[in-house]
């Protein structure tokens, strides 16, 4: 039903271990195969592509959902559907930043110190244009097809760069002096395939699945057994979604407590479960939670 186009490059593996952590496992001939295919009745194909193109091919009708970053469709201006940001990147579930960056020596602090004329490098022409036009900085601004960092001070003056966190750009030095936007990955559709109800629908289905898992991360369900008169020290304890689900053992022993709970924690939440009384502790994997 729906022709789906994925990202190649840095978050190519981020995005199919989301997929298959979604129970949508995309399959392909090898590691460099644009051709896919995903077992499941709502995808009629997939390819992989560069990020970059993915937002124009979109709003074409070429494909009929993708995932690329907030950035690209900034950059492209391209008239898509969006169905919400996917809260992971290519090493965490931070957003990435657009980055205006100069020598890490250079006296200039902030992006009106820079000078009439300034030379700019960028991957993203078209914001990097938009930035300095709404400061009313002329800037000389020059398409980068990578290793924009090195061209710094040598070539141009200056360059607006994506980071994850800012390790690469400091490497290189430099440092970061504004940004230019943040941007998360994005579930984009095609308008007139989200206008037709059924795939649509399919969708949101899918989006569902990608957004559980994403949910899930970083959690952990943790089931225990309390006596009576521990109950309410154990409860105190317990963080919860909602609140902790408590039920009674059986002849009245105790109760059954679980609860989901960050993963980061953890190792002082067990101990102190114990300390509070609570028995038979159980820390469970969670795969996916959709509210």
């Amino acid at each position: 039903m729906l022709k789906l186009v994925l990202p190649k490059g840095s978050l190519e593996k981020a995005t199919l271990d989301l997929f298959e952590a979604a129970d949508l496992k995309v399959k392909r001939d090898s590691a460099v195969d644009y051709k896919a295919t995903i077992d499941d009745p709502r995808i009629e194909s997939v390819r992989i592509l560069r990020p970059q193109e993915i937002p124009t091919y979109v709003a074409e009708g070429l494909f009929d959902l993708g995932i690329t970053g907030r950035d690209w469709v900034e950059e492209t201006g391209s008239d898509v559907e969006s169905l919400g940001e996917l809260r992971y990147s290519k090493a965490t579930s931070n957003p990435v930043r657009i980055v205006l960056a100069v020598p890490a020596d250079s006296a200039i602090e902030k992006v009106e110190d820079l000078p009439p004329g300034v030379r700019v490098s960028s991957e993203y022409p078209e914001l990097t244009r938009r930035f300095f036009a709404d400061r009313g900085i002329e800037a000389d601004i020059r398409l980068s097809y990578g290793a924009t960092e090195a061209k710094v001070p040598d070539i141009v003056d200056c360059i607006v760069d994506i980071t994850e966190t800012g390790r690469a750009l400091r490497a290189a030095g430099l440092k970061i002096i504004d940004t230019v936007m943040f941007s998360y990955t994005e579930l984009v559709a095609n308008k007139a395939a989200y206008a037709d109800a059924a795939k649509r629908h399919a969708m949101h289905q899918l989006r569902t699945l990608l957004e559980g898992v994403l949910e899930a991360r970083g959690k952990v369900l943790v089931k225990v057994n309390v006596p009576p008169g521990a109950l309410d020290a154990v409860i105190a304890l317990l963080p919860a979604m909602k609140t902790p689900t408590v039920n009674e053992l059986y002849g009245g022993s105790g109760y059954a407590v679980e609860s989901v709970v960050p993963k980061d924690g953890i190792n002082t939440l067990i101990p102190a479960l114990k300390d509070a009384g609570a028995t038979d502790i159980i820390e469970l994997p969670i795969a996916k939670i959709v509210h």
